[in-house]
């Protein structure tokens, strides 16, 4: 088994109704992703500020997480038997039903 991160990109801006009876799929889905065994960290929903460090003098900057097309909102860790097992293991996630989608990345083993 290996681990993978799920980093969740965009979606659509919603009303607070919409919002709880979203947040209650995630709950559900989750639920099951732990039934699954499949649950290493439910990770959290991010913040759309921040900074950006880069380059050799470390230059800070604002980002574009506010003007980006492609904004992560957030991440979960999963463990699955390879990548394509955890492809379909984010059957049922919840940011699909608002345009999203789900990046799988495997963590590399140190």
């Amino acid at each position: 088994m290996s681990e993978f991160v799920y980093l969740y990109r965009n979606g659509e801006k919603m009303s607070p109704e919409q919002m709880q009876q979203q947040m209650g799929r995630w709950v559900a889905w989750m639920k099951d992703l732990e039934t699954k065994g499949a649950l290493k960290n439910p990770g959290h929903p991010l913040e759309r500020s921040g900074k950006v460090v880069s380059g050799s003098n470390r230059a800070v900057s604002d980002g574009l997480f506010a003007e980006a097309k492609d904004v992560i909102g957030g991440f979960t860790i999963v463990e699955a038997r390879d990548v394509d097992h955890a492809v379909e293991l984010t059957a049922g996630c919840p940011i699909f039903l608002v345009g999203g989608g789900v990046e799988v990345r495997p963590i590399m083993k140190m």
